[in-house]
């Protein structure tokens, strides 16, 4: 009976990462055939969404501002752990993989998560209600990152190429960090007001029972948690460097541009926020997708960034960051659209549709260049 109970109790959180373990042993160092091939990268899809569980439930445990470090540090680890290790296998064509990953992460979720929640909750409530305050501020944070860190490489003239040079990219990422962290505190200590939900007559929503975070779990399932994510984490970051060359060699099959492997991984590491968001969109807690969407985008940027210029130090050849023409266009015009978005604190299906199709052209344009 005892063992009945056990198996009950197991989840598919607890399951995947002891699999993907397996799996990663079993594949190391060998060469796949295209079931195997699928098969692993099924399993990588499956450890990050596990990972990202469990990373929820320790933040749960530790409270704020400690919770969203955690799990914005467990979602960089897994970016940064896709974007190295196709660096160091990519050669020349991977220079520019970290941008191309950045940037696909902040569409993705200014326009993707942002786009999608708008739709959902504008599709079941008629008008979607959020704190213009706090989903201003966040969209202030991710325009001056994103400035800062992908559109000036292609103006300095200290490099050659749209690069930094040594200074400016320590200067890049202390900026990124000092952003992010300011951000958190600001979101989870000082104005923590400004990013809680607000129902349909304006009033900020402090209901505990409707709160996620009103029961934190126990200290053993935070335990477990912490050590099946450490677990996972490294299961991420060895089917990485196991499936990296299929994933290359995917890309190039379809046709595709090799930029578009940044598209792929950033797709993979934002897949379990864009479930969240959607959950909470038809939930009526805009605010919660609004925060998710943004505070993805920064965590991208603000921790991506800082990662990977420590990293280059190791890394061999240059590190592009500087967009093109194309993608700076796309860049202002979703700053543009966003700002017009958030400022009225209310959108209907109209703002979700304009930030799906910039999505879309986005996903177009990186297929067809």
């Amino acid at each position: 009976m005892i063992a009945v109970s056990r198996l009950r109790q197991l989840s598919w959180t607890t399951v995947v990462p002891v699999l993907g373990a397996v799996v990663l042993a079993l594949a190391w160092g060998r060469d796949l055939g295209a079931l195997l091939v699928t098969v692993v990268g099924v399993v990588l899809a499956a450890t990050v969404l596990a990972a990202v569980h469990h990373a929820e439930v320790v933040a749960l445990r530790v409270g704020e501002p400690f919770g969203s470090l955690v799990l914005a540090v467990a979602v960089t680890v897994i970016e940064v752990a896709l974007i190295v290790t196709m660096m160091i296998s990519g050669g020349d064509d991977a220079a520019s993989l970290a941008r191309d990953t950045v940037f696909a992460a902040v569409m993705i979720t200014t326009n993707g998560i942002v786009g999608l929640s708008l739709l959902l909750g504008a599709l079941r409530y008629g008008v979607t209600l959020f704190n213009s305050e706090g989903s201003g501020a966040a969209l202030a944070t991710v325009a001056t990152l994103a400035t800062l860190s992908l559109v000036l490489p292609t103006f300095t003239s200290s490099q050659p190429g749209p690069e930094f040079s040594g200074p400016q990219l320590a200067f890049a990422a202390l900026a990124s960090l000092t952003l992010y962290g300011v951000f958190v505190f600001t979101q989870t200590v000082r104005h923590r007001d400004f990013f809680l939900p607000v129902t349909p007559e304006g009033v900020k929503e402090v209901d505990d029972e409707n709160d996620e975070h009103a029961s934190p779990p126990t200290k053993r399932a935070a335990i477990t948690s912490l050590c099946l994510l450490l677990l996972a984490l490294v299961v991420v970051v060895g089917l990485a460097k196991v499936e990296s060359p299929a994933i290359e060699d995917g890309v190039r099959a379809a046709g595709f541009p090799p930029s578009f492997v940044g598209v792929v991984i950033a797709m993979l590491v934002l897949l379990p926020e864009t479930l969240a968001a959607s959950r909470a969109a038809l939930r009526q807690r805009i605010q919660i997708s609004l925060n998710l969407g943004y505070g993805s985008a920064m965590a991208s940027i603000g921790l991506t960034i800082p990662v990977i210029a420590v990293a280059s130090i190791w890394l061999e050849g240059p590190l592009l960051l500087g967009l093109s023409s194309t993608h700076m266009v796309l860049l202002a015009l979703t700053v543009v659209v966003s700002v017009l978005t958030v400022v009225p604190g209310r959108a209907t299906r109209l703002q979700g549709s304009v930030h799906l199709v910039l999505m879309a052209a986005f996903l177009f344009l990186a297929v067809n260049p």
